[in-house]
């Protein structure tokens, strides 16, 4: 339902005037969790690798006729509002309009459901005023926001959230499928990113040799490897945010022959992983899964690693230098 609140008022800034604007839509998927979560050695370099799946938020911006009034639908998406504010007043671009928020992403569950808002509103913001944002654009604009997952691409990546940087593209993957459970409740994830335990020294080189057995295994397509890897890291990440059915899935996943568990590091949810190209095999193993899971909560669902994009949604852009 869309509230009768009244619209935000935007003060153009000096010398801006109205420029040529027009309907534009936006779309960005959203990451079951993350592959990997961690910190690499030294200051502020938490990492994540993403886990892309075909669940999108869409961003649809209609032009209105006073250049002062702008609002969103619903009221609740204020992060996409405040992006949208900041794009226009960067560009000097005195337009109002009506910037409206949907997604198939459920929010508070560590699917990127913020970060997918907020990259869909940028696609939006840019096809509107006729412009082509690049990746270094985007970040920028998103980093004065909040951290944020590396969604802007839809490829597998090293992402440095809290710094919002890329560091490296690490391509697709043959199909995966998940089969996973919901623990319950939300996890906010600027408070959890806030308050979650530090990571040790000895954490951190820890994760740094998982993220170079992570690039090579990409580079290699060694998807078994790269199941042990997230599952290591779902592992690890029970110090910060505890997973009470973790132990039952990796044994379920050990009797399926799942790949490894895939978690939401900042949201309740816990997936196994299976390689699509298994066929009629891989249905099998599936359906035990969810069978086995089914007996833990009855919040069980199915999802899919997103296949490759006829187009890429941002131009490519020079990696991050390791730390």
């Amino acid at each position: 339902m869309i509230s009768a609140r009244p619209p935000v008022t935007i003060r153009p800034p000096t010398g801006s005037r109205r420029g040529a604007c027009r309907p534009a839509v936006g779309i960005a998927n959203g990451t079951f969790g993350e592959l990997l979560q961690g910190a690499l050695p030294g200051a502020d370099n938490d990492f994540l690798i993403t886990f892309p799946i075909p669940l999108y938020s869409r961003a649809v911006f209609e032009p209105g006729p006073h250049a002062s009034r702008l609002e969103v639908r619903p009221p609740t998406k204020v992060k996409a509002l405040q992006l949208a504010r900041n794009i226009l007043d960067h560009f000097g671009s005195a337009v109002g309009g009506t910037l409206t928020v949907s997604s198939r992403l459920p929010e508070g569950k560590g699917m990127a459901s913020s970060s997918a808002d907020l990259v869909a509103t940028a696609e939006a913001l840019a096809k509107a005023l006729g412009r082509s944002f690049s990746a270094e654009q985007i970040m920028s604009f998103l980093r004065a926001i909040e951290p944020t997952d590396g969604v802007m691409y839809s490829d597998f990546v090293a992402f440095f959230h809290r710094k919002v940087k890329l560091y490296r593209r690490l391509g697709y993957l043959p199909g995966l499928h998940v089969v996973a459970i919901d623990e319950g409740g939300q996890v906010d994830t600027i408070v959890y990113n806030e308050t979650h335990n530090g990571f040790t020294a000895c954490e951190r080189r820890e994760y740094e040799r998982l993220l170079g057995r992570a690039v090579s295994a990409f580079h290699h397509r060694d998807l078994e490897a790269l199941g042990r890897i997230a599952t290591h890291s779902a592992i690890m990440n029970q110090r910060r945010n505890p997973k009470k059915f973790l132990a039952q899935v990796i044994d379920i996943g050990r009797r399926t022959r799942a790949l490894g568990v895939v978690v939401t590091h900042s949201g309740p949810c816990i997936g196994l992983v299976f390689a699509a190209h298994d066929g009629g095999a891989a249905i099998g193993k599936i359906n035990d899964a969810a069978g086995a899971l089914q007996e833990l909560t009855p919040a069980v669902f199915r999802l899919k690693t997103l296949g490759r994009s006829p187009r890429m949604r941002w131009p490519a852009v020079r990696t991050a230098d390791p730390p």
